[in-house]
């Protein structure tokens, strides 16, 4: 059977190449929207936290309808950190629209991505985006995507791949450069003319892949993905397999059934080969796993996810600010919570320690587990979190093996020599340089531990001008040490209220994190400084009154505004010996160990050793 009815697509791209942009105006020239209907922007960025950071963290799925053929498309995430969510929903669709910006070229994600659509042997689409930019190099970003499909070892027929060029905010689309679009119909005749329409023998015996799931209060888990073979219908039993796990086995019944139509879940009662459907009724689903015809067990392969590269310790908060502000704050909440979180995220892990009160949370990244935390604490969970840690693996010879980022940075050039300094002290090595206009592209690989905390580093030394990505390279060998934080702490010397007169005496020693006013307590880290060593200040200290008084010397006290760090700044900011406490309305960073002279007892040990 094939369905002429139906195309099912995958947007890919590197981070703000304008993936969801171009999905907005799709849906809004298939007729998903009235014509006077007011839709925000980013449509399919439904999360808050999405909308604030203008990146897609979760993938997407919506519908569209061109001169009657109905258009499935998934909208996938940019970041590399949420690359498990771009590999498995490839897996649903029979071709990806590859978009690229056309003054950046291919991206580290734009690779990233597209190997996982060739390895697939998916049709692939090739748009050029945003080439009303004043800086857009079209026809170089062509020959460079061209290179990029030769370097993945691209069949003949995937180097054939049809180009259309389009402006996404605008919404048109030409097979030209030179000619310009009046609306998308380029792009869809090119969908429905190059993506293959899926077959399958809808005779044969149920079987769909599971490629997400989401979570419902009302009816659980509710799992998505596309029929392979077979028909679905309602309050039917159901066979549950999965081709990685022969120990995964069991029976079900579907409950409910929706199909995507544009932003909507309508329910219906039956869906055929190629459908991509959401169900309900499979309460331990899981992605990856198949849902076949009871009796007729045949799992489909499924790509096993990549693994993380990098862990935090989440534990409960026993600051003495604990409880005040959070509204889940116990072991037992947390932990329920982290492990609802594996039911939607696949290249999330959780682990129980030792210790009741603290459980290791894996992931792909800073930003990666940086989203889950901001999560969790606009939930209402407080609870403290350690300094982000690079998991290491062992080769057959026992050697200690660590993980290797891409980084490509994208600079004016004459901030080139800052750059290639800290990457320098970082363990980075330069692999290529190549002129981009007035700009240089720098691509190093470099140990993941020296990207902790650059990040910062990198927008002060560019003046806010570079641009930098990164992604998961290789395991390589360990590199050493490398010393990655420059600055020491400011320590709170009491608890009680930070006040001007206090906050003026200690800011001479560094940069202060808090305002006049804020709770502080003992242990808590309320600045920096420069000098690298750890001080105590008091900055509850309050001036003495006396019968004196001299002339100028009750003036207002010249305070330095301070500087609020973001949590990512936050946790690139962590010291090993630091922790980072997490509540709804605050942020702050403390020593692990509280009391001053625990510490001190502590560094003169470390010093022994």
């Amino acid at each position: 059977m094939k369905r002429e009815d139906l195309r099912n697509i995958a947007i890919i791209a590197h981070v703000d190449h304008g993936k969801t942009t171009l999905v907005d105006e799709m849906l809004k020239q298939g007729g998903t929207f009235r014509s006077n209907q007011v839709v925000q922007d980013r449509v399919m960025d439904s999360n808050d936290l999405e909308r604030e950071r203008g990146i897609t963290i979760l993938a997407k799925n919506t519908s569209t309808t061109y001169n009657g053929v109905k258009i499935n498309i998934v909208d996938t995430p940019g970041h590399a950190d949420f690359g498990g969510e771009v590999e498995r929903v490839l897996k649903m669709v029979d071709g990806v629209l590859l978009l690229v910006d056309a003054a950046e070229g291919p991206m580290p994600q734009t690779r990233f991505v597209l190997e996982k659509a060739l390895a697939l042997n998916l049709r692939v689409i090739i748009i050029i985006n945003k080439i009303d930019k004043p800086d857009a190099r079209i026809n170089e970003v062509v020959d460079e995507v061209l290179e990029l499909l030769m370097d993945l070892g691209a069949t003949d027929e995937q180097l054939d791949s049809p180009t259309i060029f389009c402006s996404g905010r605008q919404g048109t689309a030409s097979y030209s450069p030179n000619v310009p679009g009046e609306n998308l119909a380029p792009l869809f005749d090119t969908i429905i003319s190059y993506v293959q329409p899926p077959q399958g023998d809808e005779t044969a015996p149920l079987s769909v892949l599971v490629s997400s799931v989401d979570y419902s209060e009302y009816v659980g888990r509710i799992a998505v993905g596309r029929i392979e073979t077979g028909v679905m219908k309602v309050n039917t039993e159901a066979a549950v397999c999965d081709y990685h796990n022969p120990n995964v086995s069991g029976k079900a019944k579907i409950t409910a059934i929706y199909q995507y139509d544009g932003l909507k879940q309508t329910p219906v009662e039956t869906a055929t080969v190629g459908d991509i459907v959401a169900f309900s009724g499979i309460e331990d689903i899981n992605i990856g796993n198949t849902v076949c015809a009871p009796g007729y067990l045949n799992p489909i392969p499924f790509v096993k996810i990549s693994e993380p590269t990098m862990e935090m310790t989440f534990s409960v908060n026993d600051s003495p600010f604990a409880g005040k502000e959070g509204k889940w704050v116990t072991s037992r909440q947390i932990r329920d919570r982290l492990y609802k979180e594996l039911l939607k995220d696949v290249s999330l892990h959780v682990e129980d320690t030792d210790s009741a009160d603290s459980f290791r949370v894996l992931g792909r990244g800073e930003m990666h587990l940086s989203i889950l935390i901001e999560t969790m604490r606009r939930e209402g969970y407080e609870f403290q979190v350690g300094a982000p840690k690079v998991l290491m693996h062992k080769d057959e010879n026992g050697k200690m093996l660590e993980p290797y980022e891409e980084f490509v940075v994208d600079v004016p050039e004459q901030y080139m020599g800052s750059v290639m300094e800290k990457m320098g002290t970082r363990k980075g090595e330069l692999q290529s340089m190549a002129p981009k206009g007035s700009r240089m592209e720098l691509k190093f690989i470099v140990p993941s531990r020296g990207l902790f905390g650059y990040r910062s580093e990198f927008l002060t030394d560019t003046h806010g001008e570079g641009i930098q990505s990164s992604i998961f390279h290789s395991y390589g060998e360990f590199k050493g040490e490398i010393s990655s934080r420059k600055v020491g702490s400011l320590i709170a010397f009491e608890t009680g209220e930070a006040v001007a007169y206090g906050i003026f005496n200690a800011q001479d020693r560094g940069m202060m994190f808090i305002d006049p006013g804020d709770k502080v307590y003992a242990g808590m880290v309320v600045g920096s400084n420069p000098k690298g060593e750890d001080i105590t200040v008091n900055v509850c200290k309050r001036k003495h009154m006396t019968n004196t008084r001299a002339s100028g010397s009750d003036d207002a006290l010249r305070l330095i505004p301070p500087r609020h760090m973001s949590l990512e700044e936050c946790l690139e900011f962590l010291a090993p010996d630091e922790l980072l406490e997490v509540t709804p309305k605050h942020i702050r960073i403390r020593k692990k160990l509280l009391d001053h002279a625990q510490r001190m007892k502590a560094a003169a040990a470390k010093k022994e050793k």
